[in-house]
């Protein structure tokens, strides 16, 4: 007979661990955001970092809700400026 109960929920004390795995996928994943940094505070999560779009930010956003869930995570992620100069740069 097969056993069809969902998994328990993760524990807090593997934290550590999820976070871990979150950084290792946001690497290989579509962004390979490898300038993104994620710091444990207390029983919350930090990510900081620049991206290269807003997709990418909110891409990263829902996989860190999703691999963290349960844990609040706060983001400082700024989205690089790509758009080209609007004005010639004067020098003198």
């Amino acid at each position: 007979m097969t056993d069809t109960t969902p998994p328990p929920p993760p524990a807090a004390g593997n934290l550590d661990y999820r976070v871990a795995h979150l950084a290792e996928h946001l690497a290989s994943g579509n962004c390979g955001e490898l300038g993104v940094r994620l710091e444990l505070r207390g029983d919350a999560v930090l990510i900081t970092g620049t991206v290269p779009s807003t997709q990418c930010r909110d891409d990263i956003l829902r996989q860190a809700r999703e691999e963290l869930a349960g844990h609040p995570v706060h983001s400082d992620l700024l989205v690089a400026g790509t758009a080209s100069p609007d004005h010639g740069e004067d020098l003198t």
